[in-house]
């Protein structure tokens, strides 16, 4: 099942936001201080490529002052805008009841959009 709903959700849009997470993360690799941001979209785009059958995770490691101190930086220079539209997304597709899985993929962006740092791409 997950296969089948990975697919359609690269037909219609996934591969697009994988794309567009890609193009962020080279760009920001490109100087030295954007590439721990660039990992985190790397891990973005990673589970925006293929986002069924996986999910993430917060170690016990995330509460340390370095990730909360990242974090918040990831917030304030565009993570917020970024869950916001997910999450945008998500409502949206959960009006219909068709739309409702990737509707909660959407979700599931939102919670990493909003706190890379400290977590994991884990499968399900």
């Amino acid at each position: 099942m997950s296969v089948l709903g990975n697919l359609v959700w690269l037909l219609f849009g996934g591969i697009v936001v994988a794309i567009e997470y890609l193009i962020g993360s080279i760009i920001l690799m490109i100087t030295i201080v954007g590439i721990p941001f660039g990992v985190q979209t790397l891990k973005m785009a990673a589970l925006a490529l293929w986002p069924f059958g996986r999910d993430t995770r917060v170690h016990s490691r995330a509460s340390g002052c370095l990730y909360i101190i990242m974090n918040i930086l990831w917030l304030l220079c565009g993570g917020l805008w970024i869950a916001v539209t997910h999450a945008l997304f998500g409502a949206l597709l959960c009006i219909t009841i068709i739309g409702i899985p990737f509707g909660l993929q959407h979700f599931k962006l939102t919670a990493i959009a909003l706190s890379p740092f400290g977590r994991d791409i884990v499968n399900l």
